[in-house]
């Protein structure tokens, strides 16, 4: 599983970054599963009205096959 991140208020996309990787090497891909964070630790610290962007609360898994 891998998640995206952000850096000084912009997202990184982790996740499309490296699916980009694979394919480059010719890996071909056969599914893209999204799961969605639930309880995480980190909540109370992404919602708030002080805030302007949105909590990251999903992961990938990719599905890969050559």
């Amino acid at each position: 599983m891998i998640g995206d991140k952000r850096y000084r208020g912009n997202i990184v996309p982790l996740g499309f970054t490296l699916m980009q990787k694979y394919l480059d090497v010719g890996f071909k891909l056969k599914e893209i599963i999204i799961k969605e964070q639930h309880n995480c630790k980190s909540t109370t610290k992404w919602i708030g009205v002080k805030r302007n962007f949105l909590m990251l609360a999903h992961e990938y898994i990719f599905i890969f096959y050559k």
